[in-house]
């Protein structure tokens, strides 16, 4: 069994957390960076699924019925979901290994590369089948990146945070998710808006990806300014015993330790992955082309209902810290199960003021299980395998559940007509994360919040 990182004070037996991980202006601002550098690296990532949604059947598929195009666009939006597991395993052994700084780092810069080249291909006009072959490349590099920077950015959090406080501060790394989402979806409008159609297809379309170019400044800042978390220097210390605090093989461990944990683990993501990845992706291609509503105005609805995440995953975290992990996700997976048929009863309306009723009130469902869960799905492992054991549980959900969602939604329409399938595929998606969240332990249970000195997650791994 891995050795947790608080040991009983002796006296009492509880667990101590010794205060505050670091000093209260040094953690704000870390907080501060983990929000900006992962609602960047999320842009990145995100704005791919507008573009595939919008841009891509067009300028990398062009000789295709729409229909075709926008399934070859979806699939390439998947390769970054299949690299996203990579990553995080890559990710998560050299960051149990190395620490949690270098491994963010790197992603960080990966992903803004990446993002910044898919600015600059040329289009299947240009060079033919090879612009898409090169797409699909720079997706799996955005991929590698995305799998590998979740765990980093939320263990810096939480792991720097005082032990009553991991909730809400796993939020910083969570809430990056809608200012992504925001900032991606204002970029793509103002371009689209400025110029006509022909010439953001023609070039315009570049620019919300060349933008990604103020990645490297984050990168910079947090490779001079921000230390590695305690918990992790803590390991470092005692590696030279003889129990070996930083293991040598620490997915290997993990996977042969804590694979149920892992796989239930990936399950409670399945409600918020599944809702959020039609709202954000999968709702552009079939307002647009089905319903025939205008892109602009639906990007618009999608914005406005993210505010809604910007409220909803910071007071679920907080939320999290008072009365536990566990109930907030079950109450989530239960309510986008429920709403999944109401959802796309609005959809179909063609009203984009029921739209965003449909939207917002999904997003607050599946925030009240994405909020607690960077902190929840680090307190499910001990600390030397903790960077291994969240990221691959988190990436599985993102290949089984997340790339495949907008292709699978866009088929399913097409070959039955309606929207009945994709809603029962939602509702199934709501009761997987339930019936996960209901097999695995409460991490911060009632005695763990009325104790000062526990530390949410050590009873699990002493």
């Amino acid at each position: 069994m891995a050795t947790p990182l608080a040991q009983p004070d002796g006296q009492s037996g509880r667990l101590s957390t010794g205060g505050p991980a670091v000093p209260r202006r040094s953690f704000r601002k870390l907080l501060a960076v983990g929000l900006i550098g992962s609602s960047i690296e999320w842009y990145d990532f995100f704005l791919y699924g507008t573009a595939a949604a919008l841009v891509f059947p067009k300028v990398f598929f062009p000789h295709s019925s729409a229909l075709t195009g926008t399934l070859l666009a979806f699939s390439t939006f998947w390769a970054g979901f299949v690299a996203r597991p990579i990553g995080g395993v890559l990710a998560g052994h050299l960051g149990d290994k190395y620490g949690r700084k270098p491994v963010v780092v790197t992603c960080l810069a990966l992903m803004g590369a990446a993002t910044f080249l898919i600015g600059c291909l040329p289009s299947a006009a240009s060079i033919g089948a090879l612009a898409p072959t090169l797409l699909v490349v720079l997706r799996f590099v955005q991929g590698l990146a995305a799998g590998g920077q979740w765990g980093g950015i939320v263990l810096l959090l939480t792991e720097s945070a005082g032990a009553k406080r991991r909730g809400f501060a796993g939020t910083f790394g969570q809430t990056s998710v809608p200012v992504a989402v925001i900032i991606s979806n204002l970029i793509f409008v103002a371009a689209s808006s400025l110029m006509p159609d022909s010439a953001f297809l023609s070039w315009g379309w570049r620019i919300p990806f060349l933008v990604s170019v103020v990645m490297f400044v984050v990168v910079l800042y947090i490779q001079t300014k921000v230390e590695d978390t305690p918990e992790f220097r803590e390991l470092q210390r005692r590696a030279s015993r003889p129990e070996k605090a930083v293991v040598r093989a620490p997915l290997a461990q993990v996977v042969r330790t804590k694979w149920g944990t892992i796989l239930l683990g990936c399950g409670i993501l399945s409600a918020t992955n599944s809702l959020f990845y039609v709202s954000i992706s999968g709702l552009l291609s079939y307002g647009t082309g089905s319903l025939g509503l205008e892109r602009n105005p639906l990007l618009a609805v999608v914005l406005g209902s993210s505010v809604a995440m910007l409220v909803t995953i910071p007071w679920s975290g907080h939320l999290s810290d008072k009365v536990g992990r566990r109930p907030l996700i079950l109450i989530g997976g239960l309510g986008v199960a429920v709403w999944a048929f109401p959802y796309f009863w609005l959809v179909d309306s063609a009203s984009l003021p029921l739209i965003f009723v449909a939207v917002v009130v999904g997003f607050v469902f599946q925030c009240l299980t994405y909020g607690p869960i960077a902190s929840f799905l680090g307190e499910l492992f001990a600390p030397n395998v903790r960077y291994s054991g969240a990221s691959l549980a988190y990436q599985l959900s993102a290949i089984i559940v997340s790339g495949g969602t907008p292709f699978l939604m866009t088929a399913l329409i097409a070959q039955t007509g309606s929207t009945l399938p994709v809603a029962a595929y939602i509702a199934l998606m709501g009761l997987i994360t339930f019936v996960s969240a209901w097999f695995l332990p409460e991490t911060n249970p009632a005695q763990v919040r009325e104790d000062p000195h526990a530390v949410p997650g050590a009873h699990l791994y002493r």
